[in-house]
């Protein structure tokens, strides 16, 4: 069996640019973690327990918590200011990204460009829209290894909703099979896995804003030089939807372009669809 471990990366609110006053935090919205064997699970919130302790030892010492429930939360540690000034931040990247691989897990992510105006916007259906995709492709990777698996995130202020979109898939048309619960959702500052989840959701997020965006988002180049490869190498059935591409006219043909950007086993497939429709333009 295998446990997901997923957050929430970029902002799932309406994006204009990266200068409007407002509508400015991310271009990209989506779900992102790691799988695990069930088996190696303990040993790795072991590790990233002590692993967390080490690194921000300072910081934990100040605020005088019980660091079995104290968290940093990714967006905090992985800014541009700490990855120039600290090289004990660079390298905590690829330190996590490397222990998921040495304990057989996988780094997983859905994500969804984000093209809306802000009077077009609905964060809800955005919400499930990724939920339900990402139960869908983690389900594909179960299936291809005859395996079961159940589903953690964080907690969230819409849980109901998200419940019943998670049983729906489970049970609607083309169920999900391979999914044991629908996904639990706890308090991340008492668990180390959906702490560590973070922390890389974080990471995905700030690379794939920068793919998405790299002159607005130039800052975060930082995320593909340290972290790009490793994410691509040890990424399974995950996937960015990117915006639809301005119109193509041609008889027979009046589409807006939409592509996928999907990882499977460390290789990168872009899929381009273009609806057909009837009649010369």
């Amino acid at each position: 069996m295998y446990i997901a471990f997923l957050d929430e990366f970029g902002h799932i609110g309406p994006f204009v640019s990266r200068a409007d006053k407002r509508y400015n935090h991310s271009p990209v919205f989506g779900l992102a973690g790691y799988l695990l064997p069930h088996q190696n699970v303990r040993s790795f919130a072991t590790w990233f327990f002590q692993f967390k302790n080490d690194l921000l030892a300072a910081e934990l010492a100040a605020c005088g918590q019980h660091p079995a429930t104290w968290e940093k939360k990714g967006i905090e540690l992985f800014t541009t200011k700490n990855i120039k000034k600290y090289p004990s931040i660079r390298s905590a990247a690829s330190r996590l990204l490397n222990q998921i691989y040495k304990r057989d897990g996988k780094i997983f992510y859905y994500g969804r460009q984000k093209y809306q105006s802000p009077q077009k916007s609905n964060p809800s259906g955005l919400y499930t829209t990724v939920l339900s995709h990402s139960m869908r492709d983690i389900d594909r990777f179960c299936a291809q290894r005859n395996e079961q698996f159940m589903f953690i995130l964080d907690q969230h202020s819409d849980r109901l909703t998200l419940l019943e979109t998670a049983a729906k898939t489970m049970f609607g048309n083309a169920p999900v099979r391979n999914l044991i619960e629908p996904p639990f959702q706890v308090e991340s500052h008492l668990y180390q896995t959906i702490q560590a989840a973070d922390w890389i959701a974080t990471l995905v997020g700030r690379l794939l804003a920068y793919r998405v965006e790299p002159q607005q988002f130039s800052d975060w180049e930082w995320a593909e030089r340290i972290a790009g490869t490793k994410i691509d190498a040890n990424t399974t059935h995950s996937s960015l939807w990117r915006k639809p591409k301005a119109p193509t006219a041609s008889i027979g043909i009046t589409a807006a372009a939409t592509s996928v950007t999907t990882i499977v086993g460390g290789r990168k497939i872009v899929v381009q669809r273009i609806p057909r429709r009837g009649g010369p333009v």
